[in-house]
C-alpha cells in the first residue's frame, strides 16, 4: 500500500466555524467546501483537517455519526510557549494552561467554537532523575 495523502475528518455541529478558527488562528487554508463540508491544509501539516456537519445523510457509516467527543487534534510545534503567548494575545480562550508532564510533553489546549479540543505539543528534555 502507498498512502498519496491524509485526512482526519470531525463531525461537529457548525463546520464554518471550526474552519474559521482553524484558518484565523492555527493559519489552515481552505481547499474546499460544499454545503456542511470543509477540507482545510496546510503544506507542513501533513494531513487535511475536515470538518463534517453531524446530520448530514451522506456520512458513512450511519453508527459513527456524531461530535468530535474525546478526541484531540495535536500538532506538534517548535515553541510552544511562543505559540501560547501568540494564541493568547489574539484572544484565543487557553482550555488547558500550559504545562509540562514527566515525561518531556510540554503542551497547552485551546478550544474550537465547535468543542473540538487543539493541543499545541513541544516536546522537551526532561531532567535526568
Amino acid at each position: 500500500m502507498q498512502i498519496a495523502a491524509s485526512a482526519i475528518s470531525l463531525n461537529v455541529t457548525d463546520p464554518a466555524a471550526s474552519a474559521e478558527f482553524l484558518s484565523r488562528h492555527y493559519g489552515f487554508d481552505e481547499e474546499m467546501a460544499a454545503d456542511g463540508f470543509v477540507s482545510l491544509s496546510r503544506p507542513d501539516a501533513g494531513f487535511n483537517v475536515i470538518f463534517l456537519r453531524t446530520g448530514l445523510s451522506t456520512f458513512k457509516p450511519q453508527s459513527a455519526a456524531g461530535h468530535a467527543d474525546g478526541m484531540l487534534l495535536v500538532f506538534v510545534v517548535a515553541d510552544v510557549d511562543a505559540e501560547y503567548e501568540r494564541l493568547r494575545s489574539e484572544g484565543v480562550a487557553i482550555t488547558t494552561p500550559i504545562e509540562t508532564e514527566p515525561w518531556g510533553e510540554r503542551y497547552f489546549q485551546t478550544t474550537d467554537p465547535n468543542g473540538v479540543v487543539i493541543q499545541l505539543v513541544q516536546w522537551v528534555e526532561t531532567p535526568q532523575s
